[in-house]
């Protein structure tokens, strides 16, 4: 049973830590996905070029009377609407990146492509959980009065105190007592 409840805790940390640092990027910024101008065709490939993308994260298309096709290389390249992978047409699509690799956009208006609305993402594996040891050092000697005992040396660990790391610290917590229960 030890055995299972320490596998459990470790996958379920793992998962916990992985889902937490997805990130949800608004495609464009403030501008949001409709036709450029026409000396700002690149404006989509240069956000993409300035995001890093992982799987688990998302991309928040903002747009009106517009659309949002996800393609193949071949679609993309030769802004093909006629066969999408998945197609969104409702203002504000969510599309979640689920598979490290590449993903097509393109907007499902006619001619809109062709003018730079489209949309390259690269997809990399998921964001990874930090490996590095913590920190040991004394801590900082404090002011000695001349009655006072000397100090003792200990070793110190740093531990993180965010949000995330206290709630998956209290739901550990609890799995650990439920699961060592008799």
């Amino acid at each position: 049973m030890a055995s299972f409840t320490g596998s459990f805790l470790t996958v379920f940390l793992a998962v916990v830590v992985a889902n937490s640092s997805a990130t949800e990027f608004q495609v464009g910024y403030d501008f949001g996905w409709q036709q450029p101008a026409s000396n700002n065709t690149a404006l989509y490939s240069q956000w993409a070029s300035n995001n890093r993308f992982h799987v688990g994260d998302s991309l928040y298309f903002n747009y009106k009377n517009d659309s949002v096709l996800e393609v193949d290389k071949w679609g993309y390249y030769h802004c093909n609407i006629t066969n999408p992978i998945i197609a969104f047409d409702n203002g504000k699509s969510i599309m979640k990146l689920d598979r490290s690799g590449p993903f097509y956009f393109i907007s499902g208006v006619p001619d809109h492509c062709k003018n730079g609305q489209r949309l390259w993402v690269q997809v990399m594996d998921p964001h990874p959980i930090s490996q590095t040891p913590p920190s040991i050092a004394d801590p900082p000697e404090p002011y000695l009065a001349a009655d006072s005992p000397a100090p003792s040396s200990s070793l110190g660990v740093a531990i993180s105190n965010t949000p995330c790391s206290i709630v998956i610290a209290v739901l550990v917590t609890i799995l650990a007592s439920v699961c060592s229960s008799p």
